[in-house]
């Protein structure tokens, strides 16, 4: 697209996307008609389809809106409410490829070897895998860590002896008599690592362009055949399109461990990464979708937290996946279990300071020492071996977090006391892709009192005493349901819906399913001013226009790319507060900025390894060439909006489309199609698609 255009086209959907700020400024919230009656405030059945299919999905998809009015709203609900009567054989289809997703962690490592496994095979204490494609893996990684020791080797011999080595000369340096034709390009002496850099990019690029005449097949079995030092340079110098003519053809197994020569690491991350962005896409059961979404964030992991990397897949599909319509407590227990928690907020460290490992006493030792008069082990005199303490971290949270609120009620007399119920709850080796265990050597001996509440001595399951104790509580009741009411209806709910659905989970002993039930037959769920009146977080903006456009989506990395750049990185959020589900938090100018350029490359088909078709978007406009750029406004405001557009927004849009270089129209060429790639770029830019 030709600068100027651009440059006008990004213009025009600034002014048309200005008026959602000014929304919020002045508030979102309709006055009541004289004289109307509360059944005559809500939608009809056109408009419930498209709401249901806003707040229970990310955004309809061409034909929903029709299917799902077809249906019946109230029964569609209802289905998407039991997501295991719905087919999803499709999205499977497309997520196998991902192999990462159905593996255990332990799996995971071994296929993907992390830098603490590579590091143990460089000491000995590991061996390599037979495996010839596992093997070339590990070789790559294991050159790569060898040369970065060597590095740091030479570079504290250069320390010891005195010298910096950024400013020592340089070998071929001139003055040193040496030859002078040992340059580089700038004039200055060449450095012999830039050299030999230079010289291995060179070859790597040459045995790329060799191997890239080779059926994939024989590509593969070429590269393994291949030297550690080979591969490594083959994978680290093929990036962007180069990388992708490399794997064209191979199996996704091949594509991965081509990947994986490069870095084992970030395989795991992209795969978890691409398929929440194609479940979100793609899924027949969304509203499953939603609350995994919605429950990850409740119980926020950040993923670039050491081995969280790899512990990631399994907390999502183990511990929340699978409990996101269930009971409550049941997702409780399995959150505080998961590796990827206990890491995350460090309880798998915390020791109990009257424990045997925090006062340094030996697992068998021998009574010589004495008891206490309550019989545990007293202190050892003389120097005991540094423990580590008792961490707080989890116990605040879940507390604060994950279930009473942060008005909940609780002292840090209780944080400190539900820590201490909590200690022994740890991991065997984290990093190498360990699972729970309960040690009772780390755990503090002894009752705790919990909000009023004695738990008495009883290893493990004192955890699962307070787990049940904060999860049948009047005020997690109300959180939760707060929460879920600003999630679905409102950033600030209404105050009587929240008061019923906390009934309800007191009531049906916390399931989750029959709390989202009263708040979807609610008459505030359904109300005019529930109608989108909520500003889509990016996430939601992302995925809706995917979907709304009806994109075809080959490769989801660019779009986990822009959702980084747009500050919401999927489990990306490294404060265990999660992002937040409200528009203040998403809505400025550089914000507004970043979702209109989205906006006009998703429609111009600049995404990378999305694909989308504008023109049959704007199907029905009349055959081609007679529709003009009016019309096809029309239309896409249809199929993009069900035609929820108002007059500014509308007639913003169509001014633009005066300019020819918007409409390509032309005096000469008065027939040629309008440019629906731009109409579609500022709908989906508009301020009323980016709402829900």
């Amino acid at each position: 697209m030709p600068l100027r255009r651009h440059r006008l086209l990004l213009a025009a959907a600034l002014l048309v996307a200005a008026g959602l700020t000014t929304q919020l400024a002045v508030g979102r919230k309709r006055d009541k008609p004289a004289g109307a009656t509360e059944m005559q405030m809500r939608m009809d059945d056109q408009k419930r389809a498209v709401h249901a299919l806003n707040r229970l999905t990310f955004g309809p998809r061409p034909g929903d809106v029709e299917r799902v009015t077809r249906m019946g709203v109230d029964k569609w609900v209802e289905l998407q409410l039991h997501p295991d009567k719905i087919d999803d054989s499709a999205l499977d289809a497309r997520l196998s490829p991902f192999r990462t997703l159905r593996m255990a962690t332990k799996e995971i490592v071994e296929n993907f070897p992390p830098n603490q496994l590579i590091k143990q095979i460089a000491d000995g204490k590991a061996s390599l895998p037979r495996d010839p494609t596992k093997r070339a893996v590990y070789e790559a990684q294991l050159q790569r860590y060898e040369d970065k020791q060597e590095r740091k080797e030479e570079a504290a011999k250069s320390g010891a002896a005195g010298g910096n080595p950024q400013n020592a000369p340089s070998v071929g340096n001139a003055s040193s008599g040496n030859d002078p034709d040992n340059k580089s390009d700038s004039g200055a002496a060449a450095d012999p690592e830039q050299m030999r850099r230079r010289d291995e990019r060179r070859r790597a690029n040459l045995k790329t362009q060799e191997l890239l005449d080779l059926p994939a097949d024989e590509r593969m079995k070429e590269i393994l055949r291949m030297s550690p030092e080979e591969r490594r340079a083959i994978a680290t110098t093929s990036k962007g399109a180069k990388a992708d003519a490399l794997m064209e053809g191979m199996s996704p197994q091949q594509k991965e461990t081509m990947m994986a020569l490069k870095n084992p690491e970030q395989v795991v991350v992209d795969e978890l990464m691409q398929a929440k962005m194609l479940r979100a896409i793609y899924s027949e059961r969304p509203l499953d979708e939603v609350m995994t979404d919605f429950w990850f964030n409740h119980f926020n992991v950040f993923i670039n937290k050491g081995a969280d990397r790899y512990l990631l897949t399994s907390y999502e599909r183990d511990a929340i996946r699978p409990h996101v319509l269930g009971k409550f407590e049941d997702l409780l227990v399995a959150t505080a279990k998961s590796p990827a928690m206990l890491f995350y907020l460090d309880n798998w460290l915390s020791v109990g300071p009257e424990s045997e490992v925090g006062l340094g006493i030996g697992p068998h030792r021998p009574n010589r020492r004495g008891r206490g008069h309550d019989n545990r082990p007293q202190r050892p005199r003389g120097k005991a071996k540094q423990a580590r303490g008792l961490n707080e971290n989890y116990g605040r949270e879940l507390m604060e977090l994950h279930t009473l609120s942060v008005n909940g009620g609780y002292s840090q007399k209780d944080v400190t006391e539900v820590a201490k119920v909590f200690t022994g709850w740890t991991l065997d080796q984290p990093n190498l892709g360990g699972d729970f265990r309960f040690e009772p050597r780390m755990h503090e001996p002894g009752d705790k009192i919990v909000l009023g509440h004695r738990i008495k001595q009883n290893g493990e399951k004192e955890g699962l005493e307070v787990l049940h104790l904060l999860a049948r509580n009047p005020k997690t009741a109300h959180f939760i349901s707060q929460k879920l009411a600003m999630r679905f209806v409102s950033d600030d709910p209404p105050a009587a819906l929240v008061d019923r659905m906390t009934q309800t989970y007191l009531k049906k002993d916390g399931d989750i399913r029959e709390v989202l039930r009263t708040m979807f037959k609610s008459p505030e769920f359904w109300s005019s001013e529930a109608y989108r009146a909520k500003v889509k977080t990016p996430l939601d903006f992302v995925v809706s226009a995917v979907r709304a456009s009806g994109a075809e989506v080959d490769d989801a990395r660019a779009l986990v790319g822009t959702l980084n750049n747009m500050g919401m990185m999927p489990y990306g959020m490294m404060p265990p507060t999660g992002y937040s589900m409200k528009a203040d938090v998403w809505v400025n100018s550089s914000a507004l900025l970043g979702r209109m350029n989205f906006a006009l490359g998703l429609a111009a088909g600049k995404i990378r390894g999305v694909k989308v078709d504008s023109v049959n978007l704007a199907a029905g406009t009349g055959a081609p060439g007679t529709a003009d750029a009016q019309q096809t406004l029309a239309t896409l405001e249809n199929s993009l909006l069900s035609g929820d557009v108002s007059k500014q927004t509308h007639d913003t849009i169509s001014k633009q489309l005066e300019d020819s270089q918007i409409s390509q129209r032309r005096l000469d060429d008065p027939k040629r199609p309008p440019n629906i790639a731009a109409i579609t770029g500022l709908i989906l830019g508009s301020p009323e698609f980016q709402r829900r």
